[in-house]
């Protein structure tokens, strides 16, 4: 009887970067919207449904010689709040960062309501979180509560 061959497909180090961990699979691709690489030409991994033993499945994105903005964690927070971003230098990690809604959002959530000020002229959207999980933020401007469901990321 033949023993079955056991295969993994592996993926390659980044010697500087960042890899994006911990990330819902169901949210991995909205993730790499936000990070706008279409033009990027260093080395992206992404893998999706990997086992996870926290989260069931997860994703994970590998960008080579690319490090995040502030805004750029701020939007994976909304979108993975338990996501973790590291920064790779010399193929190793010099920094893990837990992702962590901050308790203000200022022009990274669209407002639902379309008679919003932010909906109407050139104004930043502002928003407080009022609730992490699940999330449910509130409009400055408007005073619109928005939950998960409701929410657009600029």
């Amino acid at each position: 009887m033949k023993q079955a061959i056991k295969k993994e497909l592996k993926v390659p180090a980044i010697k500087e970067g960042t890899v994006i961990d911990h990330i819902p699979s169901r949210v991995t691709f909205k993730v790499m919207r936000i990070l706008d690489l279409k033009e990027f030409e260093h080395p992206i991994s992404v893998a999706l449904n990997l086992k996870s033993k926290s989260m069931g499945h997860k994703g994970i994105i590998k960008v080579g010689s690319r490090f995040l903005t502030e805004d750029e964690v701020n939007k994976i927070a909304i979108l993975a709040p338990n996501a973790t971003v590291n920064i790779i230098k010399g193929y190793g990690v010099k920094e893990k960062i837990n992702v962590q809604l901050p308790d203000k959002v200022i022009n990274i959530i669209k407002c639902s309501n379309p008679n919003c000020i932010t909906n109407q002229e050139k104004v930043k959207t502002h928003f407080s979180i009022i609730n992490k999980a699940p999330l449910k933020v509130i409009c400055r401007h408007c005073e619109r509560v928005m939950e998960e469901s409701d929410i657009t990321l600029i």
